[in-house]
């Protein structure tokens, strides 16, 4: 395998909205390379970058794939990434080795929802964006709507550097505008077009496009603008490395056009990538998170520098073991080198280095600063980790993820898949950093989160498929809460008369409400040695256990203080368990005068939606309890922020995508907690007493 130099190689993050068609673009890429003989498919299940059983079942992105090619001389590492809401966490953590975003919109659609959020990522990473409007030859595609949708989205720095000739199934090839030469492609064909003269019908808007191309490149730079006003135009040799200096910067987001099923365009985007992209040397420093107090420090991407490294992704194969991808951030990496992992204190073995493509491990003698490589079987590197040179530890930032937006409780199917269960779920958290698996202190079941429905689904068939445990999903029980609204005074008195030795405990409380949060205070309010001081601890865990089985269904009981202030003892017959049980009493008999009530967890939802579904979101809301907070329009989309009682959002991603078409998605934390309105809250208690075996009164 060849080694490439760091000016030499390209790192770029291909993501956009879900079926826009960008494994599909990336496999027209590879092709037109010389990376595969035919041109590989999604609906055939041969693409590179999606080689996962469930990829491949689903016939849609889950996970970052990893390919790579050469053009012109340079190394493409492309990052095939998902574009679908629930998995477009990907997306995010693929910016981390790229020096440079392919923005992939359809030719349609234009501007949808993820394709924003990526935009956003893109833009919180700093990277260089390049716009590709895919699907061109589709029945409706536009490209003077698309151009206009993405102004109207991200601005009038948005420009084409490509325009198409023909259009639908009449595709026929491309204007490059920057060099004013046009090119024809069979549709379906090698992806190497063929230099043509620029069509007439075509003509005025090239001219038109180019003219446009110069002014944005003479805006940002004095030179070239006083070279523009002296010429009214800029010759080539100064036009070209102005414009690739315009890109870097970030003043100018070239649109280009292509059909990643008909392969036309893609040479012309290698082309372009591999002039006017950034190499990683050109990516401005990184800054390390201090390992020791202290300032930040810069480290740029050069082999001068001693070697760091940074796992951005894991993948665990059945038959090679954990995979871990990185990127070198800077020095040299050579294969069996020893590197240490700063994350977690532990020197690793880079046994047999090798680059990926797709799920095949190429091997390679050594990878230099701003090119991405991969190593399998690794002790302790997971996912974020930094690692480098023993004398020289950093660590770099890791990308900041969202909490997961929907829980299940889950149950192996049986005893055998109990015992495979955790080992399978930790290996699957390690491939994805948005799954949580943990067990509920209150409700004692076993919970697993993630983005949304789909992505627990995809969760419980790997775990199937790759590790042959089945597993059942519920809707997972709501953490309650019991409260009081009022004030109490009981009297608990424990006597108990037995051969020898009696039991003997007596004590008098009083309760009052805590704001919301305050959990339990004990307040020991004795005078006068009414209750040996020995004896009081006693009394705290009588009515902590008691307020732990909670008063009206079970539920543990919060925010409230107790004062201790009288009650009397027996010198013989008087114990700490005596005293535990007086405790006991006294809490059940003070609640029942507090007013006892419950509570129930509410929480902070966002949810991002085409405009035209924002009143039947908003009537949702309102019939699930939720409260309107505000209300955000982002190009086309309408953010609306509400708090909704946790109970009714447990199914609220497939609601989602039902009243949406697929095309909102939301998130959501945990914020606070709540009274349960009267009608609601009975129905919780009579639910919670009947699976514990209670009777329920119920009204004729």
């Amino acid at each position: 395998m060849k080694v490439y130099q760091s000016a030499d190689v390209r790192n770029l993050a291909v993501v956009g909205h879900s079926h826009c068609g960008k494994t599909t673009l990336v496999a027209a890429m590879l092709y037109t390379a010389g990376v595969t003989p035919k041109q590989t498919r999604v609906d055939e299940g041969s693409t590179i970058t999606d080689w996962e059983e469930e990829e491949v079942a689903r016939q849609m992105s889950l996970s970052i794939g990893v390919a790579y090619g050469e053009w012109a001389g340079k190394k493409v590492n492309i990052l095939d990434t998902p574009g679908f809401n629930m998995f477009v966490h990907e997306a995010k953590a693929a910016m981390i080795p790229a020096e440079s975003v392919l923005v992939v919109v359809d030719g349609v659609h234009a501007v949808e929802v993820m394709t924003e959020r990526v935009w956003a990522y893109a833009e919180e990473f700093e990277l260089p964006r390049v716009i590709v409007v895919n699907r061109m030859d589709r029945d409706r595609a536009d490209a003077q709507r698309s151009i206009e949708a993405l102004r109207n989205a991200f601005g009038r720095h948005l420009v084409p550097v490509m325009l198409p000739i023909g259009q639908e199934k009449g595709l026929k090839g491309v204007v490059d505008l920057v060099r004013m030469k046009a090119y024809q492609y069979d549709l379906g064909g090698n992806g190497k077009g063929r230099e043509v003269p620029i069509p007439a019908d075509v003509a005025d808007a090239a001219k038109a496009g180019h003219e446009a191309i110069v002014e944005l490149v003479a805006e940002g730079n004095d030179e070239l603008m006083q070279e523009f006003f002296d010429k009214g135009t800029i010759p080539d040799e100064h036009l070209l490395p102005g414009l690739r200096e315009a890109i870097v910067a970030h003043r100018l987001f070239p649109i280009m056009f292509a059909s990643g099923l008909g392969n036309v365009g893609t040479d012309k985007i290698l082309d372009f990538i591999t002039e006017f992209a950034p190499a990683p040397v050109e990516r401005p420093p990184v800054h390390d998170t201090p390992l020791a107090p202290g300032e930040p420090e810069e480290h740029h991407i050069s082999d001068a520098e001693s070697l760091t490294l940074q796992a951005f992704k894991t993948v665990n194969d059945p038959f090679t073991g954990r995979i871990t991808l990185f990127k070198v951030f800077s020095g040299v990496l050579k294969t069996d080198a020893s590197v240490q992992n700063y994350t977690r204190s532990t020197a690793e073995k880079f046994s047999h280095l090798s680059v990926m493509q797709g799920k095949s491990l190429n091997a390679v003698t050594e990878l230099h600063a701003g090119d991405i490589g991969a190593v399998a079987k690794l002790k302790v590197t997971l996912t974020g980790d930094t690692l480098g040179d023993k004398a020289h530890p950093v660590a770099y930032p890791v990308v900041k993820l969202p909490e997961p937006a929907i829980t299940f409780a889950i149950e192996p199917k049986t005893r055998a898949d109990e015992d495979k269960l955790a080992n399978g779920l930790h290996k699957l958290m390690e491939e994805d950093m948005m799954v949580r698996f943990f067990r509920d202190e209150q409700t004692k079941e076993f919970l697993i989160a993630g983005t949304g429905q789909q992505h627990i689904e995809v969760i419980v068939s790997k775990l199937k498929k790759r590790y042959h445990t089945e597993v059942v999903l519920k809707a997972p029980k709501v953490p309650y809460r019991e409260t009081i609204r009022g004030k109490a005074d009981a009297h608990g008195r424990h006597k108990k008369q037995t051969g020898g030795h009696g039991q003997f405990g007596d004590c008098k409380i009083k309760m009052e409400p805590l704001p919301r949060g305050g959990g339990f205070e004990f307040v020991n309010d004795i005078f006068g040695g009414s209750i040996p001081r020995n004896f009081i601890p006693a009394v705290e865990k009588g009515i902590v256990e008691a307020a732990a089985r909670g008063h009206l269904a079970g539920f543990p009981v919060v925010d409230y203080r107790v004062i201790l202030y009288d009650g009397s003892y027996h010198d013989v017959d008087s114990n700490e368990l005596s005293f535990k049980v007086a405790g006991r009493l006294a809490f059940r008999k003070a609640m029942e005068q507090a007013k006892p009530s419950l509570l129930e967890p509410v929480m902070k939802v966002e949810i991002t939606i085409p405009d035209e579904f924002a009143g039947a979101i908003m009537g949702d809301l309102n019939s699930r309890r939720g409260r309107i907070q505000g209300m955000d329009n982002k190009a086309g989309n309408t953010v609306v922020k509400a708090e909704v009682p946790m109970a009714e959002m447990l199914t609220y991603g497939a609601d989602l995508t039902a009243m949406t078409q697929g095309r909102g998605s939301f998130q959501m934390e945990m914020d606070h907690y709540d009274f349960v309105p009267a009608l609601q809250a009975e129905k919780v208690i009579a639910h919670s007493k009947a699976e514990r075996g209670e009777l329920v009164e119920v009204e004729d």
